[in-house]
């Protein structure tokens, strides 16, 4: 057989029919004296198996060490752990769903979800409490209220589920005292006023004491090396870069009072 009727014959294409042969999935058969490869039964009997085996959702690698073990052990190893991570993803994809029926829910009740959502549960409920206060001010929300939240919801998306879990649990900690979050929007409100301002404003020192008191302790987390973190350094840059000069002092200013709670210093 030619390579285009083995591919037929296998129901692949020619271009898998070479790529298996990169891939040492399917041995290189014998020549011609034209040059052409000349395919065997055999040959079409081992695409077949290859072809059936990533049906089932087996890697090329795991295909590999399967048609390496004639005696067939790797093969049930492969499916036992093919089939636990179905059942992984089952779990997972039911979790999503459960999610999604409750978003579908809310809509369906008449609410509507943020532009920006949707969120985890746990942050709704976070940014329920905060639209709840919010609703409860004379004039806007203020803008950083928002950038705030956008902040959270990066950080949660982009961290580790233990990290998302501290983090969250730190932030509802943080406000669930009487009157919590109120005053967190009124330290919205002061870095609102340092849009304009620079960095050596005098009142870039009390919005800084006034964040370091709302600031969880334990949102921090350890301090670490920069070196050793360049995910988390760039993402700082650009928190920092996106806000005020005089706001970005202040922020700075208050992890320092919550890190170093000796340094007088503000």
């Amino acid at each position: 057989m030619r390579i285009g009727e083995l591919a037929a014959l296998a129901g692949v294409t020619t271009r898998t029919v070479r790529h298996y042969h990169h891939l040492g999935l399917l041995p290189e058969p014998e020549r011609l004296a034209n040059g052409y490869r000349q395919y065997g039964l055999r040959d079409a009997v081992t695409l077949a198996r290859v072809r059936r085996l990533t049906e089932l959702g087996l890697g090329l690698g795991e295909v590999r060490d399967v048609l390496a073990d004639d005696a067939g052990r790797e093969l049930r190893e492969v499916l036992a752990e093919l089939d636990a991570d179905l059942a992984r993803q089952e779990e997972e994809i039911r979790r999503r769903r459960e999610r999604l029926g409750a978003l579908l829910g809310q809509v369906e009740e008449g609410g509507q979800l943020p532009a920006e959502g949707p969120y985890s549960e746990q942050l709704t409920e976070l940014f329920g409490e905060m639209r709840r206060v919010s609703g409860a001010l004379p004039g806007p929300e203020p803008a950083m209220a928002a950038k705030e939240r956008e902040m959270l919801a990066l950080m949660e998306t982009a961290a580790g589920s233990e990290m998302s879990v501290r983090m969250v649990s730190a932030l509802k900690e943080a406000v669930t005292p009487p009157g919590a979050m109120e005053r967190i929007y009124e330290v919205y409100a002061l870095l609102d006023d340092l849009a304009g301002a620079g960095p050596d404003d005098p009142r870039v020192a009390e919005a800084a004491r006034a964040i370091a008191a709302c600031i969880p302790v334990g949102m921090m987390g350890e301090p670490r090396e920069k070196k050793d973190e360049p995910a988390l350094t760039a993402f700082a840059d650009s928190y920092f870069e996106d806000l005020a000069p005089a706001q970005a002092e202040a922020v700075r200013q208050a992890i320092r009072l919550v890190m170093e709670p000796g340094d007088g210093t503000a």
